[in-house]
């Protein structure tokens, strides 16, 4: 069985794309704004956010190219 995406489908994966690099840029500006202070623990939540939208955007762009390929 095919596996198509339907047009809805495929806006809502390029808007998770954009909206997980428009976040991360968002908070990276705010960082950066506000010179990286915080407690140890704000500064680990960041990192971690900051890496777990990272790799969503990744992980995202990878499964368009591989169904891209496969169409």
């Amino acid at each position: 069985m095919k596996n198509e995406k339907s047009p809805f489908t495929e806006i809502l994966s390029i808007l998770a794309i954009a909206g997980n690099i428009l976040f991360v840029l968002w908070i990276l500006y705010n960082g950066i704004n506000e010179y990286f202070q915080g407690t140890t623990i704000e500064k680990i939540s960041y990192v971690t956010l900051m890496g777990l939208l990272a790799v969503n955007a990744f992980l995202l762009i990878l499964n368009r190219g591989q169904q891209n390929k496969n169409n």
